[in-house]
């Protein structure tokens, strides 16, 4: 089965120590309040909300100090998710082909359910917070899935 987006496997667990690594920080991150002033610096922001100028003018390009912590942490979950779901097993065979395909819809419809559930029920900033755990959710549900029923075959085998 030739599939061209697919990178090498040796990429795996590296994906899996960003990915894992990236988790464990968000959690600890979310928990904390989402405050720290850990590596602050400065750095460029294309869009600052709404933020009109003195001269009456929407504040777009400029150079402001944030803490990218929270920024790494996105990157890691992101770039690790990624790397982990779509690297190839050792043996990419159609059933492996199958199986990951079937996971990505899965995933996608599950998030879209949930997402729809948590809108008719979750108000306010809370909302907001869901909507940020929301950007990783399809990425964790498809490796969850995907490793799940590539666990239960192989269990179904022996």
């Amino acid at each position: 089965m030739k599939t061209n987006y697919l990178l090498p496997n040796k990429y795996k667990t590296l994906g899996w120590i960003l990915f894992i690594v990236g988790i464990i920080s968000g959690i600890i991150f979310a928990f904390g309040g989402y405050e720290t002033n850990l590596l602050t610096t400065k750095v460029l922001s294309i869009y600052d909300g709404l933020n009109i100028t003195v001269d009456g003018k929407l504040s777009l390009f400029n150079i402001q100090k944030n803490s990218i912590i929270d920024e790494l942490i996105t990157i890691a979950i992101i770039i690790g998710g990624l790397i982990v779901g779509f690297s190839k097993e050792k043996v990419e065979d159609e059933f492996i082909y199958k199986l990951r395909k079937d996971s990505l819809v899965w995933a996608i419809i599950v998030n879209y359910a949930v997402l729809l559930f948590i809108t008719l029920f979750i108000y306010d900033l809370a909302y907001f917070h869901v909507l940020v755990f929301n950007m990783f959710t399809p990425l964790i549900f498809f490796i969850i899935r995907f490793n799940f029923l590539k666990l239960k075959s192989r269990s179904d085998e022996e």
